[in-house]
């Protein structure tokens, strides 16, 4: 109530913490000289593979009237429109699911409508925009961002085991669609002729199982036993679209006899062509959606203006977790109301509008934390090892490392001082008796100590924007992508989400046998396999999994299916005052805690004989030490969605004890 009768207090704040740090945001992008474009180009590809897979979606689903140059072109003019002037330059923009689905039922309403039809379909979408757009300056002025923490991991990990099985959904209808002729499509022509349709059909799903395979390979390339480091982390950033090219050229090896059409390829308009350009006059066409019409636009309006409140602030939320530990203040109501004015745009000019989206959002910060942590570890490598020519004391060395730190981070020494504790120890422990500063290894002791630090810009938000722009004069490439690899790209998009989802970690301890649940404690595993009993665990599952299918059979209503943002709505409520009456508050705090906290399997270290030990001169070989690079010790830190993990320790004192009692104890 309070925060209803202080309008523009949560913008107004907002806005002067921003631009109190706005000459940093550019500035600070350029202490990394060429090294900023890695974490940039990063970005760009895993925004505008999905944009472009969502578009080819787009265009089936509304018979062409949106295509993937317009959800290209609204990623790169939102995106654009953000790195400018929005408030939180991490967050990244792009056309989602959601909003896909969102579209798709609006197309459904306006086609069978006499006053509305196709032609005035992006007229329609354009007063929902409109309507979207007031309710979320609404959403801003009166501060309703204050409530986001309501939206417990609860909400958000059905809201994205949502998001998976349409995905899925999507991935099997289009390699089925493969074997059938499309609409308004001549069946008598060569391609279409049963040969080449079951053809096709088969190519549709080698491909498409190809993608999805190689790519969730690639994903994890970081952990290979083989390959150098830089190798490694070049096929996991960049494996997916590399999978992409490789079965794209594929299929192109096929016979010369085979029908040109055979693979199906992506459908779309060039830019340039005039049923790409239509769109951009949309505004004039508002006076002519009737009055009727533009008064029901408000309901849809409705679910998605909370739907974009919600995946807005989740992305930003998750963009700026604590552990990042950054410097410049969030900006949660600014972003609600530019947001409100990039829908505004969009819908005037024809574009699905663009939100937040994961986990491409987090996947930015952690890239940027990987570029700062290089950064600072170069520089205090290098004085380390000068003070050691020196032959500085350890003191010395110490407070040298700690001076670069200050200068580049420019924080205040105290609080520097707690951060860099286990760096000091380190150091210092020669002037104790213990290791002489001659064998202490500055490579070694500051990638273990560093705290982590993220470059917050606004370039690479603004280049990898311009890319995606830039990706629309592509459009003659892109279309050489057979549907079929976007097909299996829907499908990675949907296994790659899961790991790190608790909901989905507990629908899997569903079926494990009792006599093996034991096995659980064996690798690494979120605390409350080991706090709250399993039939609490099982119930609090068997309780997401139904509402799970009740949020996805609400997709299948036809037109109400526009109301399926309404069922995560009420969670809120169904959350405060129905599950503590369920569960044990201290059970359901552990069920649906805030963070992802994760205790280490019994046998994460070995106690046999390393390699190393058996050189017979370790002096000799300082090269072989283990390779572990700064995004593979982020990547084992971080779920797929971006949340970084808090490791801890066992409940229990006797963790091996536990492990075979587990099942008697809590099973």
């Amino acid at each position: 109530m309070d925060n209803i009768k202080s309008p523009f207090k949560g913008i107004v704040s907002d806005f002067k913490g921003r631009i109190a740090c706005y000459k940093q945001d550019w500035t600070a992008a350029f202490c990394c000289g060429p090294r900023i474009l890695a974490p940039t180009t990063y970005i760009f590809f895993a925004s505008a593979l999905p944009v472009i897979a969502f578009g080819e979606q787009l265009s089936r689903e509304t018979d062409g009237s949106l295509s993937t140059v317009e959800t290209l072109a609204s990623t790169a003019l939102c995106g654009i429109v953000h790195s400018i002037i929005g408030g939180q330059p991490l967050l990244i923009l792009g056309v989602a699911e959601p909003t896909v689905i969102m579209y798709t039922y609006l197309y459904s309403f306006a086609k069978g409508r006499a006053g509305l039809g196709q032609a005035l379909f992006l007229a329609w979408a354009g007063w929902v925009c409109i309507w979207t757009a007031l309710l979320l300056f609404l959403l801003a002025i009166f501060n309703v961002c204050t409530i986001i923490s309501k939206f417990t991991r609860i909400a958000g990990e059905l809201f994205g085991m949502l998001i998976a099985v349409l995905f899925i959904q999507q991935a099997v209808k289009g390699v089925i669609s493969e074997y059938k002729i499309p609409e308004a499509e001549d069946a008598t022509a060569e391609k279409y002729q049963f040969p080449w349709l079951y053809t096709n059909g088969l190519l549709g799903i080698i491909f498409s199982f190809g993608l999805l395979f190689t790519s969730l390979k690639s994903r994890r390339a970081r952990s290979w036993r083989y390959g150098t480091g830089w190798f490694r982390s070049c096929i996991a950033d960049y494996g997916v679209p590399l999978m992409v090219l490789v079965w794209s050229a594929l299929s192109f090896s096929v016979p010369s006899t085979v029908p040109s059409g055979v693979p199906r390829r992506l459908v779309s308009p060039l830019p340039w062509e005039s049923a790409s350009l239509q769109h951009w006059t949309v505004i004039k066409d508002l006076g002519k959606v009737p009055p009727e019409y533009i008064l029901a636009a408000f309901v849809p309006a409705v679910m998605i203006a909370g739907l974009y409140f919600f995946d807005h602030s989740v992305a930003s939320q998750m963009a700026q977790q604590k552990e990042f530990n950054l410097k410049n203040p969030p900006a949660y109501h600014y972003d609600i109301l530019i947001l409100g004015i990039m829908t505004l745009l969009c819908g005037l000019i024809g574009l699905p509008p663009s939100n937040g989206v994961l986990p491409q959002s987090p996947m930015h910060t952690k890239s940027l934390a990987v570029l700062k942590r290089q950064l600072f570890r170069k520089r205090m490598v290098k004085s380390a090892k000068e003070c050691m020519k020196q032959k500085a004391s350890n003191s010395e060395i110490y407070g040298r490392m700690q001076a670069v730190f200050i200068e580049i981070d420019a924080t205040p020494a105290p609080s520097v001082a707690n951060e860099l504790k286990e760096l000091k120890d380190a150091v210092m422990k020669g002037e104790d008796g213990g290791i002489q500063n001659e064998n202490f290894d500055p490579e070694k002791h500051i990638d273990a100590c560093l705290p982590v630090r993220v470059n917050e810009q606004r370039l690479s938000n603004l280049v990898q924007s311009l890319l995606v722009a830039a990706a629309l004069f592509a459009m003659p490439v892109i279309k050489k992508i057979p549907t079929s690899v976007l097909w299996g790209y829907f499908a990675y998009m949907a296994t790659d989400s899961l790991p790190g989802n608790q909901f989905w970690e507990r629908l899997k301890l569903l079926f494990i046998t009792p006599g093996r649940r034991y096995k659980v404690l064996e690798g690494a595993h979120a605390s409350f396999v080991e706090s709250v009993p399993y039939k609490y665990i099982a119930t609090f599952t068997l309780f997401q999994l139904m509402y799970l299918l009740v949020c996805f059979g609400v997709t299948w209503i036809p037109i109400a299916g526009i109301l399926f943002p309404l069922p995560f709505f009420l969670l809120i409520s169904i959350r405060q005052h129905i599950l503590p009456k369920l569960f044990h508050p201290l059970h359901l705090h552990e069920l649906d805690a805030a963070e992802y906290e994760e205790i280490p399997g019994v046998w994460t270290h070995s106690h046999g004989i390393s390699f190393k030990d058996k050189e017979p001169n370790q002096s000799e070989d300082k090269g072989r030490e283990v390779e572990m690079c700064d995004a593979e010790i982020l990547d084992k830190l971080t779920t797929s969605r971006g949340e970084l993990k808090l490791r801890s320790v066992s409940f229990s004192d006797n963790v091996l004890a536990q492990a075979r009692l587990f099942d008697l104890l809590h099973f």
